[in-house]
């Protein structure tokens, strides 16, 4: 027991680390090739920290664990959207800029639909159960192929017109590219390496004090997948970063849909019960009010922030009665 508080210390330790080193060397791979911060959220620092989640829902996939898979994704989508933007937002406001309110989150929106009218099939009659199916799976990709086109072109596009207005004033990298890049991935390993520390550790500890597997489940692992998201976004925020923040939620959220999701429906198509169905709608109402906080003034407040967190305990106290 006392190894695993240690360890669990030490996770914590390398996650906060981690994560500092994560968003100077991401931010600072930005101004190199000057395109805008929140390309490399919406990229680098989505995919990079959505990378346990990744390896949690097509493990289950391989496994035929399909209700860990799915629960995974939502759980982790719905703690992005209430936790991350939330506990972001009362440390320091976040800033929303006009792409991420008229681009990037509707789509973000769009996906979480499509998850829910392809989950649906009982209801829309397309079926006699509610399944992902391969095909399914197969048009997922296909959006997940749009959305990448899309930011590699708002990207070159963004490089072109900073290199067009380049100037002695623009802000230089902190560091060359080659130690940037290096920062980046060490950063990265950090956060995954630690969040994996904090994860087990906790679970031993947990369980060594009598929470049941389930509960642990509901919460130690759902959390835990999420706290390079949390992390990152915070550490973002607090450095004045708020576009790797929002972007690491937004791109986050689209890559388990579009490429978590899809991946393990591939494995093995997915079953969806009545528990997933009901938390995906609870996603989309999640995901929308996020959106109205959004875009009102184009930031997310701290009492905005508040609220948020404080739907996620509400949340997470029907998922334990349920």
């Amino acid at each position: 027991m006392v190894l695993a508080f240690v360890l669990l210390i030490v996770g914590f330790v390398l996650l906060v680390k981690g994560a500092d080193v994560f968003v100077d060397g991401s931010s600072s791979i930005a101004k190199f090739l000057k395109i805008p911060s929140i390309i490399i959220g919406l990229t680098i620092v989505a995919f990079g920290t959505s990378a346990p989640e990744a390896a949690v829902s097509i493990i289950a996939g391989i496994n035929g664990s399909n209700d860990i898979a799915v629960g995974n994704v939502i759980g982790s989508n719905m703690f992005n959207l209430l936790m991350v933007v939330g506990i972001s937002a009362i440390i320091k406001p976040i800033a929303i800029q006009k792409q991420i309110i008229t681009k990037d989150y509707p789509f973000m929106l769009l996906a979480t639909a499509a998850l829910a009218v392809m989950s649906y099939d009982v209801f829309f009659g397309n079926g006699s159960s509610d399944v992902i199916s391969r095909n399914d799976a197969v048009i997922m990709l296909m959006f997940l192929g749009i959305f990448l086109y899309y930011v590699i072109s708002s990207a070159l596009r963004s490089r072109k017109e900073n290199m067009e207005a380049a100037s002695e004033d623009d802000e230089k990298p902190k560091y060359g590219i080659g130690l940037s890049i290096l920062l980046t991935i060490g950063g990265l390993a950090g956060i995954v390496i630690g969040g994996q520390l904090v994860v087990d550790n906790a679970e031993k500890i947990a369980l060594g004090f009598g929470m049941s597997e389930t509960l642990v489940g509901l919460t130690i692992v759902a959390v835990g997948t999420s706290l390079p998201e949390l992390v990152t976004s915070i550490v973002a925020a607090r450095k004045g970063e708020s576009d790797i923040a929002i972007g690491n939620v937004v791109g986050s959220n689209v890559f388990n849909i579009l490429f978590v999701l899809p991946a393990s429906a591939i494995i093995s198509p997915m079953n969806i019960n009545s528990q997933s169905l009901t938390d995906l709608l609870i996603l989309i109402g999640v995901s929308v009010l996020t959106y109205i906080f959004c875009a009102t003034n184009k930031q997310v407040n701290r009492i905005e922030g508040a609220v948020l967190a404080a739907i996620y305990a509400g949340y997470l106290a029907y998922a334990i009665i349920r």
